[in-house]
């Protein structure tokens, strides 16, 4: 173990955990695309046609040669032989000659020789068979053309697309129904703590429920990751020395929450120092909240001890643990964390040489908004529920003062 409790800078413990992780990759696999929202993509895709493949038109309409339009107005109509009519998911089987028309509604496929679409409110029907066209139309207008959308042989997305909505439309367009991706990072959520019972049981005096494990457990899921939780171990050193065992051989990296202070009956530095080299590479972290925070590697495994109070735990797991699980999907940020600019509404002290990271909500007065910060213990997780984000006092900073201007990052 390299050093107990000797607090580290932030830069610094991000640099020794990740250093130690060098090499760490996502395996890949394949999944059906309606399973493959919110996945990180493992694969550079082309296309294998042309979208959409015919050209269709925009507008209900009529489908005409352009140029019979050319000078039409409402005093002067051009006038057109209506010849048909193209129905919806059909082939247009006509051929325009000069003067003529084909009926034609959203989304319908162009007859040959015609080159645009006008609109159904720029024509007066004369007759079953004629129309007067009042306004006229350029080639192309109201109308998409056959690779317009995708072209056949284009690389339309790359490994590392995160895949939205949007992504899974074009894959659907183009015939694709499988993709490789990265698996989900695999996380073992680990609870400690002699107080801590579950949620469905009533805490006698002196005991918490666990609001740590369901915490973890949505944060993992946020970032695109698979959480498994290995329920509550009592602060005894072999009960959590198994199931970090069991957990490492199960998962990918392993959270223990609570435990990892300086407290006599705390052994999670003990138990990750005991699983094997380099086993506990921090413990002790320049931030506030989260001072206590344990990063450890075992088995080419990251483990992380974090501080018990929840809104410590939160703060950690994005600065430590989300970093690890966008590496092991291509090191791509999964969840991407917006960010505003706001005035402080208050003085805000801090301790020299640690980063503080402050609650806040958001208030707009007088055109501006701004920050004010939701105060609290770091073991209320009420503050967190109230609060919009979080902006960092930088550990080269003794404070901030009212009016001053943060980078408040958005939960």
């Amino acid at each position: 173990m390299e050093g107990f409790f000797q607090v580290t800078t932030v830069p610094e413990a991000q640099k020794k955990l990740l250093e130690k992780l060098q090499g760490l990759t996502g395996q890949k696999e394949k999944v059906k695309l309606n399973e493959s929202l919110g996945r990180v993509l493992a694969e550079d895709i082309s296309s294998p046609l042309e979208i959409p493949g015919f050209s269709r038109s925009t507008m209900d309409g009529f489908a005409v040669r352009s140029k019979d339009t050319f000078g039409a107005s409402e005093g002067l109509p051009a006038y057109l032989t209506v010849i048909g009519e193209v129905l919806m998911g059909q082939r247009a089987e006509y051929t325009l000659g000069p003067q003529e028309a084909v009926k034609i509604a959203t989304g319908g496929m162009l007859p040959k020789k015609s080159d645009g679409v006008v609109m159904v409110e720029y024509t007066e029907k004369l007759s079953a068979e004629e129309i007067g066209i009042v306004k006229a139309i350029a080639p192309g207008e109201n109308i998409v053309l056959p690779d317009e959308d995708v072209k056949k042989g284009a690389l339309v997305l790359v490994t590392g697309s995160v895949l939205r909505a949007q992504e899974l439309g074009v894959l659907s367009g183009m015939g694709i129904l499988e993709v490789e991706v990265y698996q989900k990072p695999k996380v073992g959520i680990i609870s400690t703590g002699d107080e801590v019972v579950a949620p469905e049981e009533e805490p006698k005096p002196g005991q918490v429920r666990d609001i740590n494990s369901y915490t973890l457990f949505g944060l993992v899921k946020e970032r695109g990751g698979e959480p498994t939780l290995y329920g509550i171990i009592p602060d005894v050193f072999e009960s959590v020395q198994d199931t970090v065992k069991r957990a490492l051989i199960e998962q990918d990296m392993v959270i223990i929450t609570g435990g990892s202070s300086v407290g006599t009956r705390d052994v999670t530095a003990k138990v990750i120092d005991s699983l094997g080299g380099p086993g506990v590479l921090v413990h002790g972290v320049s931030v506030k909240p989260g001072k206590p925070t344990i990063l450890g590697v075992a088995e080419k495994k990251p483990i992380f001890g974090l501080p018990g109070h929840p809104v410590s735990a939160m703060v950690i797991f994005d600065l430590f643990i989300t970093p690890v699980m966008n590496q092991l999907q291509a090191g791509i940020e999964v969840l991407k964390r917006s960010k505003v600019k706001a005035k402080l509404s208050r003085n805000m002290a801090s301790g020299s040489g640690r980063e503080d990271y402050v609650r806040v909500k958001l208030i707009e007065k007088g055109g501006e908004l701004w920050a004010e910060p939701i105060l609290g213990k770091s073991g209320l997780i009420s503050t967190m529920v109230k609060a919009e984000g979080m902006f960092k006092i930088s550990l080269d900073k003794e404070g901030l003062s009212a009016g001053e201007w943060v980078n408040v990052y958005l939960f």
